[in-house]
């Protein structure tokens, strides 16, 4: 079983960032893709990047690309989302996600494992 915990979220204006931390609890960390989906009120929960195990392939939704970047560390079993130029519409709970393929999947509906979110909110 595996347990994420998010941290980082918070209030910042447009143009701002935030650094979002996922940390992992489990021995299979290491072997498990990992990433974000996000979902703002009203809207289904969507993927935003993936990272595989290694860390040497990523992902992004075209709406991001540029501005977030995602890091693993192995050791301490934590995923990091540097988030950049944040726009008003990023805003939205944050969920870290995990899944025992080799890359995270697009549709939230097969992922294996979540925390439990973090608010962004980003102000104009």
């Amino acid at each position: 079983q595996v347990q994420l915990e998010e941290s980082g979220g918070g209030l910042v204006q447009a143009g701002g960032s935030l650094r979002l931390s996922c940390a992992a609890s489990g021995r299979t960390f290491s072997m498990l893709s990992m990433g974000w989906f996000r979902q703002a009120p009203g809207k289904e929960r969507e993927f935003v990047v993936g990272i595989n195990w290694s860390g040497g392939s990523t992902y992004y939704t075209d709406s991001v690309k540029g501005r977030f970047s995602i890091s693993r560390d192995n050791a301490p079993n934590t995923v990091y989302l540097q988030m950049n130029n944040l726009k008003p519409e990023d805003s939205a709970v944050y969920y870290c996600a995990a899944d025992h393929a080799p890359l995270l999947p697009r549709r939230a509906g097969v992922v294996d494992y979540w925390g439990q979110g973090t608010q962004v909110t980003v102000s104009s």
